[in-house]
Parts: structure tokens; C-alpha cells; sequence
């Protein structure tokens, strides 16, 4: 299937300001492109781009004072799959993990390892190890949490969330990744786009989305603690610790948003 993405992101800045970027999908994705994802920035800015730690593809600019843009909109073919569920993946011991997927053990910015500990073990220590034990996990946070877009906080880390009990996706999301990494089990948080494809039209305006990959038999698979279902033709931007590796705009300088659009639309082509 082709799908169309894109956005409109537009600031008030009060001063030249730097930014760094995380709006391209992920490079693995390249080959998929049927259009080019090229930037469009107001003011003949000019923009360059970089990989970060994570493998993810940023974009630095210097954003004039006023009124700024950045604009994409592109084509990109999708195979159209439901997100893979293996119920007999097995959990690793800590010692035979390969050595990249460590750091995603480890407490985060906004997953806070060290406040829900004692929680996760009492909570899913009798759960069998493996898939099994991130989908209670899953589970768990789903029914934890409220979502609710007029809950978005960005200093909300997973044990705020937690007693809370509100949030949006990166809520869930935190929450989920951070009891897994309690449990032993690594766990990195991904941004992307997730149209409704396949499920009934949200009537909210379409948003950038937030899950999580758990690593399991030896791979990553993906789990989305706000759906809690399978979804379809995820197209991952960013992957990494948590929000604070994978934020879309990381702005230098006093700033206000303005505009925030964002396309994830199935294209059906016509058949003769």
C-alpha cells in the first residue's frame, strides 16, 4: 500500500535559534520512499543533517527570529502488516545479551528504574519470563493509565505517570518501558507515524505516536501499551532511551508553537 505522510510545525521565535530535528523516518527506511521526504523550511533556512548514537537521522538548522516553518510531505510504500506477535519468545539472561542492548537495562530520564523496582517484582515476579511477561506488562500500563490529550506534560516520567494515572502515548509508553528494564527486560522507546489504517477514524487530529520495542529471542519486537492491540503500518522516525533521545524538535532558545499538522493517510489507488 502507499501511504501519505508528512507535517506542518511552525514556531514564534524571538531570536535566531538553533534547532536539532527528528522529523525524517528512520534510514532503514529509505528504500520505501516513493517521494522525496525533503524539508521545507520558511525564510530560505537551510538545514544539515547528521546521525546520532541511535541511528537516527537529525537535522540541524538555524531557525530565523519570527514566524518559522518546517514543512514535509511525501510518499512512502508500506507493506501493510499487523505488528508480529511471537507468544514463545523467550526472555535472556543478562549475561548473554549482546553488548549493544544493555543500555536499554538501564534507568533514563523519563524512565525512573529506581521508583518502580520493588512494584515490578511484586507485580509480574510470578509472571513466566518472555512474551508473556511484557504483554502483562503491557497490560498493566494500559489499564493504569487514562489517556487523554489535555494530559500531554513533558516532565512526566514513568513513576509520575504511574500515580497519576494519566497521560498520553508517551505516557504509556514510559510506563511499559520502564517496568520491562525493571524486570530484566531490555526495552527502547520509538516515535513514528501510526495512521489510522485498518481501525476506525479517530476524530482527534492526527499526531506524531509513541511505543516500544522489547528485545526478546533474540530481536526486537514492537509493543504499544496505549492500543494494546495490533496495529498496522507503524513507520518509525526516531529510537532510543526514551522521549528525551527522540524528541522531534530539541529548540535552543525561547520558543512557541504555533502550528502542528500532521498526515498519516492511507492512499487508495484507483484500479481500471
Amino acid at each position: 500500500m502507499k501511504i501519505r505522510c508528512g507535517f506542518d510545525i511552525g514556531f514564534d521565535l524571538t531570536q535566531p535559534t538553533p534547532m536539532v530535528l527528528m522529523l525524517s523516518v528512520r534510514p532503514e527506511r529509505f528504500p520505501d520512499l516513493l517521494t522525496p521526504q525533503t524539508f521545507m523550511f520558511s525564510d530560505g533556512a537551510q538545514g544539515r543533517d547528521y546521525l546520532d548514537g541511535f541511528g537516527n537521522l537529525c537535522t540541524r538548522v538555524l531557525a530565523p527570529a519570527g514566524q518559522f516553518t518546517v514543512r514535509a510531505d511525501f510518499l512512502l510504500r508500506d507493506p501493510g502488516q499487523y505488528d508480529e506477535a511471537a507468544p514463545d519468545a523467550v526472555q535472556h539472561a543478562v549475561q548473554d545479551l549482546p553488548d549493544e542492548v544493555l543500555v536499554y537495562l538501564l534507568g533514563s530520564r523519563y524512565c525512573d528504574t529506581e521508583h518502580l523496582v520493588d512494584l515490578a517484582w511484586k507485580e509480574f515476579g510470578n509472571t513466566p519470563p518472555g512474551w508473556a511477561r511484557v504483554q502483562r506488562i503491557v497490560d498493566y500500563a494500559h489499564d493504569r493509565i487514562t489517556f487523554g490529550y489535555e494530559h500531554a506534560c513533558a516532565t512526566r516520567t514513568a513513576w509520575s505517570g504511574h500515580q497519576e494515572q494519566i497521560g498520553v502515548c508517551r505516557d504509556f509508553a514510559h510506563l511499559a518501558v520502564t517496568l520491562c528494564r525493571c524486570m530484566n527486560i531490555p526495552a527502547r522507546y520509538c516515535t513514528g507515524y501510526l495512521g489510522d489504517i485498518g481501525v476506525p477514524k479517530d476524530p482527534n487530529p492526527m499526531d506524531f505516536s509513541a511505543w516500544f520495542e522489547a528485545y526478546l529471542g533474540g530481536r526486537w519486537y514492537t509493543f504499544d501499551a496505549r492500543h494494546n492491540k495490533p496495529r498496522m503500518s507503524r513507520i518509525v522516525m526516531a529510537r532510543g532511551r526514551d522521549a528525551t533521545d527522540v524528541a522531534i524538535s530539541t529548540i535552543f532558545g525561547p520558543s512557541r508553537l504555533t502550528t502542528f499538522k500532521v498526515i498519516t493517510d492511507e492512499v487508495v489507488e484507483e484500479t481500471a
